[in-house]
């Protein structure tokens, strides 16, 4: 494997570096202290390519490699978690499920306005009773004379209050469990559906959540993507997509970690001497950079498998599991060399710590993807144990 970025990765990764520092910083700190959702932000990614950097050029998109992806999102999330939930929903769950198994209709009605920021998406599986068990959805398709028409609950939804359009995921046939997922293309203006927005998180406050209400949303035959029984893996293949896009988040925030603490221990003196001196700070520097490389290269593992259109199921599991929780690792290191400084928020390190919590939760929680790899190593389910 080469582990050398390309030149166009390299620029690629610069570029992002600039435009996280100049767009994103600035705002983040307003914006988590206010709980406030950025559209003009997600307006200003969609225009410089990265709410769909990973789609074909033909639908609007960038038709970068999965690599050069990982480093916008790498940027992103150094800068703002919020801002790279923002990418990783567009991109990964919604613009990925909708190339990969939208007809041709669908992808012209929807793909360009969804990369360009126009429009933004949700992805609508978690339910308040349903998490990791997507076969047992309690959101129902009924067949109707026009199409479907649609009735249940999502729980957790990211964009959910600001999308243009929601990907539902329902249960056309609850004996089937799995084999009777479908998943639609909903308009969030259908008559129907409706939005609560989550308040009271610990982190990615200013990160828009929702509860998502389908009372009796019709839509026609024509805004199922896939089949029916497609739903279980549109899910799934896109959960893969966005684990890898959380993961390179993640090393974005291990990354800002070790800036935020190299800077401060330079500049912070105790005992006449720069803190940075102290062996014991230095080690917890150590750490947190062992932690972001062995994390970044797990990423670039799992990319440069995608990119070359290899089975990445399982090496995205572990850069998932890996990255997530040096995240929070380093984050909870780097408030330890900020000291109290650490505890509030003049410094990025108290956020960091916030945001990471629930990236070990959602896409997959860190238990879920040890039962992935250890049923790749067993030949076990232990998901199913007795089954």
């Amino acid at each position: 494997m080469d582990l050398e970025l390309t030149d166009e990765q390299r620029l690629i990764s610069e570029s992002a570096r600039e435009f996280a520092d100049k767009e994103i910083v600035p705002r983040v700190r307003d914006n988590d202290r206010a709980e406030r959702f950025d559209r003009e932000l997600a307006s200003k990614m969609g225009e410089v390519g990265y709410l769909g950097a990973p789609v074909s050029e033909d639908y609007g998109g960038r038709g970068l490699d999965y690599v050069g992806y990982a480093l916008i999102v790498e940027q992103v999330g150094r800068a703002d978690s919020a801002a790279r939930t923002v990418v990783s929903v567009q991109t990964s769950l919604v613009c990925g499920s909708i190339e990969q198994w939208g007809t041709e209709p669908q992808k012209r009605e929807w793909l360009p306005r969804l990369c360009s920021g126009e429009a933004l998406g949700c992805f609508g599986l978690t339910e308040p009773d349903t998490g990791s068990d997507a076969a047992n959805l309690r959101t129902r398709a009924k067949k109707s004379d026009g199409g479907w028409v649609l009735n249940g609950n999502k729980m957790w939804i990211s964009l959910g209050n600001v999308a243009e359009v929601a990907l539902i995921f329902a249960q056309t046939e609850p004996d089937k469990k799995h084999k009777g997922l479908a998943c639609f293309l909903v308009p969030t203006a259908s008559d129907g559906f409706s939005t609560q927005e989550i308040h009271g998180k610990l982190g990615l406050r200013s990160s828009d959540t929702a509860e998502i209400s389908l009372d009796a949303v019709e839509v026609p035959d024509s805004a199922m993507l896939g089949e029916i029984g497609d739903g279980f893996k549109v899910a799934m293949s896109a959960l893969d997509k966005g684990r890898y896009s959380v993961a390179a988040g993640c090393v974005g925030i291990c990354d800002g970690c070790v800036e935020a603490s190299v800077s401060y221990s330079k500049e912070r003196k105790q005992f006449d001497v720069p803190i940075a001196s102290f062996q014991l700070v230095q080690a917890m520097i150590a750490d947190m950079i062992v932690k972001r490389d062995a994390a970044r290269m797990l990423v670039f593992r799992a990319g440069a498998l995608k990119d070359q259109g290899k089975p990445s199921t399982i090496e995205t599991s572990i850069a998932k599991l890996y990255a997530t929780e040096s995240a929070v690792e380093c984050a909870n290191t780097a408030i330890q060399v900020h000291g109290g400084s650490g505890y509030v928020d003049d410094y990025p390190v108290e956020r960091y710590l916030r945001d990471a919590r629930v990236t070990t939760l959602y896409e997959g929680t860190s238990q879920i993807q040890k039962l992935i790899i250890g049923r790749d190593a067993t030949g076990i389910n232990a998901m199913t144990p007795g089954q």
